[in-house]
């Protein structure tokens, strides 16, 4: 009898369980699912939309319209205009044309469909040159093209040659002219360069005119080598390419700040940045809020992916959601209580808490900081 009992027990411990994991696996699921939602920019699909039209509408009304490009190959759809035209009925937001080049009448096709949707048309070029894109372009009346070949074009030298031809891209044009830097007397002017990101101040470089006007024109930092006198790309040789964000000048026009975004190490004995070696220092609160909330979200990551015993934050993960939805519900009530109190050491106490488990909830529910930082950004 007592041994019936304790094997029921075991019986109902081993459901609970196994409920309580599948639910867990529902929510990372769940989670995972929106947290793809909300950073696909686009979903593309070709033969998957010929063989399952219904496909189209799904990803168009889970993902909007908006996000979804379905490509036509014009060498294999026989009746492409009715085609197009059925997709965009079916939710497509975008279409991409294929192959140019291989279909003789492409630009008379692709001018058909043009008038046949109302959705845009990507167009699509093999070519490495900027000029005979523009062409096609200005053939087809298209807005967009699709490049392939990438690894044997310059992008940023096609923009240009585009530019030339009064396509409208996006490339670098300096604001005031190279004539109106205060240079030294070899013609250089130091060039400081910081991440984009965290402001952090990389290293230290000279531009001459030439080394400016390329960097303006390739969008990679190039500077002017005192020692070889040469100019020399930053990541030519190693890899550690410097793109840039921004570029700007002081208020006495003798120095340059570069905001780039550094692959890699910005200085040759592989530190990220060249700054490293102390002089002096004297003690002072450096700490960079946005820095010490990433830290703490890897910790509970970490936590989560790797568990630890006696961890309060394990503990969380493993009662699952609605334990930690109570806890931000007390700890944001512990707050409402706390600015009721004259004493501005219990709130920083109480939101910090409130922080600790709103982290810990974004972590269940697929939410980094990146995806909030972002919308508080959109919200401008």
């Amino acid at each position: 009898m007592f041994d019936k009992l304790i094997e029921k027990r075991k019986e109902k411990k081993a459901r609970k369980e196994e409920e309580k994991e599948r639910k867990r696996l529902e929510a990372e699921e769940k989670a995972a699912r929106k947290k793809e939602e909300r950073e696909l920019k686009k979903a593309a699909m070709k033969s998957a939309a010929l063989n399952n039209k219904g496909l189209v509408t799904e990803v168009a009304e889970r993902f909007g319209s908006e996000r979804l490009i379905v490509t036509i190959d014009l060498s294999e759809v026989l009746d492409a205009v009715s085609y197009a035209q059925e997709l965009q009925k079916l939710g497509a937001g975008e279409l991409l044309l294929l192959h140019n080049g291989q279909v003789p009448d492409y630009v008379e096709k692709v001018k058909e469909i043009r008038d046949a949707v109302t959705i845009p048309v990507i167009i699509s070029s093999n070519s490495t040159k900027g000029t005979e894109v523009a062409e096609l372009i200005n053939a087809t009346g298209a807005q967009t093209v699709s490049l392939y070949n990438l690894e044997k074009m310059d992008i940023m030298e096609m923009k240009q040659e585009m530019a030339k031809e009064h396509i409208e891209v996006n490339t670098f044009q300096s604001k005031i002219s190279f004539d109106l830097f205060k240079v030294d007397e070899k013609g250089l002017i130091p060039c400081v360069v910081q991440d984009y990101k965290t402001s952090e101040v990389l290293m230290m470089a000279y531009m001459n005119r030439e080394a400016f006007e390329n960097t303006i024109k390739t969008g990679k930092m190039t500077y002017y080598s005192r020692s070889r006198q040469a100019l020399w790309v930053k990541g030519e040789t190693s890899g550690c390419y410097q793109f840039v964000k921004e570029l700007k000048l002081d208020c006495d026009n003798d120095t340059i700040l570069a905001k780039v975004s550094q692959i890699g190490a910005a200085c040759h004995t592989g530190s990220r940045s060249c700054f490293f070696t102390e002089l002096v220092k004297k003690e002072y609160d450096d700490t960079n809020p946005l820095t010490v909330f990433e830290d703490v979200m890897k910790v509970i990551l970490d936590r989560k992916k790797n568990p630890k015993e006696g961890s309060y934050t394990n503990y969380l993960f493993d009662k699952g959601i609605d334990k930690i939805l109570k806890k931000v519900g007390e700890e944001a009530t512990e707050i409402v209580i706390a600015a009721k109190n004259p004493d501005p050491e219990e709130i920083k106490y109480e939101v910090s808490d409130f922080l600790y488990h709103m982290m810990v909830l974004m972590v269940e529910c697929g939410v980094d900081w990146d995806d909030i930082v972002k919308e508080l950004a959109n919200r401008k």
